[in-house]
């Protein structure tokens, strides 16, 4: 039974998500904080699968959480946010997190999600899987590490998926749909905005202009194209 640190401070949404996500099968245990949360996970040392953590909390804010739980560990982690606002799904991509839900939740789209990351975790490099170079950049998809001219990006695990995605059929145009599916394994519970978002992030670590983008470029009304030459 997979076990799930829910962070919020909203007693009444903890009780019910609390109830809901119970009956789906998954155990959970509900800090009213970020600074319990981060006890729970690094004093306390509890057994936890999962995080789910809402944005709006008193003093610690969720995005600063995220930040401190990326520090010291990997652990699948959704932020909830009451907007879906791009510029806050950018601050929880920039800060670690693996996805977000926007607010009121549907427990059976935290549940998917959930099940969606812990696929995505568990799943080994395909065959095609190995040292991949795109212009300056050189990626090694088995060890999750990304070098440009010799130097390591600082890359969260969804954007090395994403850009191998991209790097494997160079020249494609992958629709934002097919990048849900095969980056984040999510098919009708997916938003787009957050493909979008990645994006993004992406360009700005691997292009010189960000705004300007030469190697992942956008084709309108379709998705995106990585360009190889």
């Amino acid at each position: 039974m997979p076990r799930i640190l829910l962070v919020e401070d909203d007693v009444a949404l903890a009780e019910a998500l609390t109830l809901a996500l119970k009956t789906l099968g998954h155990d959970v245990v509900v800090a009213p904080t970020g600074e319990r949360a981060l006890e729970a996970l690094f004093t306390d040392r509890l057994e936890l699968d999962f995080v789910l953590l809402d944005v709006m909390l008193p003093g610690m804010d969720g995005f600063e959480v995220c930040r401190r739980i990326r520090a010291r560990s990997r652990l699948p982690l959704v932020l909830l946010t009451a907007r879906g606002d791009p510029i806050d799904i950018v601050a929880g991509l920039e800060c670690g997190a693996d996805d977000y839900v926007v607010k009121p939740a549907e427990p059976r789209v935290i549940d998917a999600r959930i099940k969606a990351i812990g696929r995505r975790a568990a799943t080994a490099p395909g065959p095609s899987a190995g040292q991949l170079r795109v212009g300056r950049l050189e990626i090694d998809a088995s060890a999750m590490c990304v070098t440009r001219d010799g130097v390591e990006l600082a890359l969260t695990a969804t954007e090395i998926r994403l850009l191998v995605e991209f790097a494997e059929h160079p020249n494609q145009v992958l629709s934002r749909q097919t990048l849900l599916k095969r980056v984040w394994d999510y098919g009708y519970v997916g938003d787009s905005r957050i493909v979008d978002a990645a994006v993004a992030r992406l360009r700005a670590k691997i292009e010189d202009d960000p705004a300007n983008p030469v190697v992942l470029k956008t084709v309108r009304g379709l998705g995106y194209r990585l360009v190889s030459e």
